[in-house]
């Protein structure tokens, strides 16, 4: 790869909706890069383009913190390849078998993540999943799914189970595999892998200090967890967004900028 030119620019080709997401969900690769949250080349990042059945997502083969705007390649949601750079990379198979099922049977869901981290592992590998520990993880209380593993994602008929495990949620569990985030926004999917994430980190901390562990009563995790869903009280991760973009745009780096 060719860092000081990146791929040819295709913000004159697309509508401006598209070339929006494609900013967005680029900066949303970066950020991943960019809180640890990333497995060499592996996983997906999918996001929806405005007013159409099409998905954007990354080459397979790059880093995180090289995607582009530009570099992302158009799918639908069988996983054909409608348009992409002109390389030789392509696309991972498990990356449209698990997102383009969570896209085509949730109308609600815009964008989804899907990660491998060392903590969401471990949570993943527990009997007992994500424990109340901590506000961030209260958060979750009732508002998450649990998908047990079947193997490498590549099956088409695990997306019927996918969909199932997933239900109404924004947030999954895949057993013995790693984590799962959508949303209605980019800006939502990250802000809950965020909080996923974090949580699944505190609860591998809290299990290492070997000590009794503290959960508060059913009433309050209830109550807590009502007031950190999207919409209770703000949009989910809308405010913490241009931060983020600030964030990314202070960042030096050897690599393209996210938005070219």
């Amino acid at each position: 790869m060719n860092y000081e030119t990146g791929f040819k620019s295709v913000k004159d080709s697309v509508s401006p909706e598209e070339w929006q997401t494609r900013v967005d969900l680029a900066a949303c690769y970066r950020l991943i890069d960019l809180y640890g949250m990333t497995d060499l080349i592996y996983n997906h990042i999918t996001a929806k383009i405005p007013n159409t059945e099409h998905l954007l997502i990354n080459l397979y083969g790059l880093l995180y913190k090289e995607i582009t705007a530009s570099s992302l390649v158009k799918i639908d949601l069988e996983g054909n390849i409608l348009s992409k750079p002109d390389t030789d990379y392509g696309i991972n198979k498990s990356g449209y078998v698990i997102h383009g099922a969570i896209h085509g049977a949730r109308e609600d869901v815009n964008c989804v993540i899907h990660t491998h981290t060392r903590a969401g592992m471990a949570v993943a590998s527990m009997k007992e999943g994500l424990l109340p520990l901590t506000q961030t993880s209260m958060r979750f209380v009732g508002h998450l799914g649990y998908h047990d593993y079947e193997g490498p994602s590549i099956d088409l008929e695990e997306r019927v189970r996918l969909v199932r495990d997933l239900g109404p949620h924004d947030a999954m569990i895949l057993r013995n595999h790693g984590l799962l985030t959508c949303g209605a926004t980019i800006q939502q999917a990250f802000n809950t892998m965020y909080q996923l994430e974090l949580s699944c980190n505190a609860q591998v901390d809290a299990l290492n200090a070997r000590v009794d562990l503290l959960i508060p009563s059913k009433e309050v995790l209830e109550k807590t967890s009502h007031l950190y869903q999207p919409g209770t009280r703000r949009p989910y991760g809308v405010l913490e967004w241009p931060a983020m973009v600030r964030l990314l745009n202070a960042e030096v780096s050897n690599y393209p900028r996210f938005d070219s």
